[in-house]
């Protein structure tokens, strides 16, 4: 099938490759010339895993292309997704004006039928937003076409996105006529081999489907959160009440992690969003309130145990910083935690000499070249001179330290672990101080 995609970021870039490497011909297009530039030169513009080697297998293979010219675009695919960013605006609400332009440029070029398809997370009611876009401007061509709106959206994991669409839990399509859904089964046949993923819905109810799932999400974890805070002030220790609970099949294992804050690019976006929406349609998301208002307390937790450790004033410290990217896997600083220790570090008068894997760019983009913040190769040197240990990201690289060499290298040996990678008994028995999240 002939298949273009509107927007290159995580959620374009990954549905157009993966659509490419069961054999639809698909066209990538961005405004940006840059990213554009840097894909038909083999790049990517993102840390992926496994997503760079299939985009040139298939760029090689000529399923995959890419492009800046909208009418190209248009014109290619008789599915269009729709895959451009949703920034929240200054009142939390999602911003759609590049889903509507999408539409409208949809509008403006296309010369037969089309399946247009919302693949950005937008609120309820962006289909009917899209579906008037487009209709305006044939209306302005004095053309009538017939097209068809849709809802696909998606549940990509940032550092595992290939895996999850290839293999996807469930693929959710809201249409509203039996062509355009015909059309989406023919597309996603392929990922539907050993059993049928697809479910069709109304469009309004795939819209909700997708602010649901990461609003749930974000709430168990600020719930976790929330009981591990609790756990400290109790004597308890959140690891047990995890196991304890999460043996509980109605509850499971999953995001039930403490730690010191979600960030990146849809939770807390999403949850914004969802109490804007909610708002304009007469509804108050009270859990949802508190879900945000504990995940952005949760991000101070590391801050507040330091300074409870070496006093307010951090002048002449320097903290070490394992970990920047909100999450293993990527390269995404969007709302990470790392972000607000850093800079709380900064205002109390610490420096930082921080490693991450794969996000030290994304780092050096963010804060430029601040002399407080010293960004190393390895994960060993930025221990060099530090007075402690502030872990954010839980990379598997940092899971199994040499404890007595960190604690050689570290002017106090003391670790604040901001994931809870550690047995606290075990760091102890190296002479380490250990401060986690809820642990005894």
């Amino acid at each position: 099938m002939k298949v273009s995609v509107i927007g290159t970021g995580y959620v374009g870039l990954v549905t157009g490759t993966c659509l490419a490497e069961v054999g639809n011909d698909v066209l990538c297009l961005d405004v940006d010339v840059n990213k554009i530039n840097i894909l038909k030169q083999g790049g990517i513009p993102i840390y992926e895993p496994g997503l760079e080697d299939m985009v040139k297998r298939n760029v090689a293979a000529g399923r995959l292309r890419f492009t800046t010219d909208m009418a190209e675009s248009a014109r290619h695919g008789t599915i269009q997704f729709i895959a451009v960013g949703t920034p929240p605006d200054e009142d939390g609400s999602a911003d759609l004006q590049y889903v509507v332009a999408a539409a409208r440029a949809i509008g403006q070029n296309m010369q037969e039928y089309k399946v247009i398809v919302d693949k950005s997370t937008v609120p309820v009611g962006t289909a009917d937003k899209v579906r008037v876009a487009v209709q305006e401007e044939l209306s302005k061509r004095g053309t009538q076409l017939e097209f068809s709106i849709a809802s696909n959206p998606e549940f990509l994991k940032e550092g595992a996105a290939v895996d999850d669409f290839m293999r996807p839990d469930r693929i959710v399509l809201g249409a509203e006529d039996a062509r355009a859904v015909e059309l989406m089964r023919s597309l996603y046949a392929p990922f539907n081999r050993n059993h049928d993923r697809l479910i069709v819905m109304d469009i309004k109810s795939a819209e909700l489907t997708k602010y649901a799932a990461n609003a749930m999400l974000a709430t168990r974890i600020s719930f976790m959160n929330e009981l591990a805070l609790l756990a400290e002030k109790m004597g308890a220790d959140i690891e047990n009440v995890r196991h304890g609970i999460g043996s509980d099949p109605r509850i499971g294992y999953h995001f039930l992690y403490a730690g010191c804050g979600y960030g990146g690019s849809c939770f807390p976006k999403d949850v914004q969003a969802m109490q804007r929406t909610a708002k304009e349609y007469g509804s108050e998301l009270r859990i949802l309130n508190a879900v945000e208002v504990a995940n952005e307390r949760q991000k101070e937790v590391l801050l507040d145990k330091i300074t409870a450790r070496f006093g307010d004033d951090l002048s002449g410290k320097n903290i070490a910083l394992w970990g920047l990217a909100f999450k293993p896997n990527t390269d995404d600083m969007r709302d990470a935690p790392s972000r607000v220790l850093i800079k709380g570090l900064w205002e109390r008068g610490a420096t930082v000499t921080a490693y991450d894997p794969v996000a030290m760019h994304e780092a050096t983009r963010i804060f430029g070249n601040d002399p407080r913040l010293k960004l190393v190769d390895t994960q060993m040197a930025a221990l060099e001179g530090a007075d402690a240990l502030a872990i954010v990201t839980e990379w598997q690289v940092f899971r199994a330290p040499d404890f007595a060499a960190l604690k050689a290298k570290l002017k106090n040996p003391v670790i604040f672990d901001g994931r809870n990678l550690y047995d606290p008994k075990d760091v102890r028995a190296h002479g380490v101080e250990y401060f986690g999240i809820g642990r005894l």
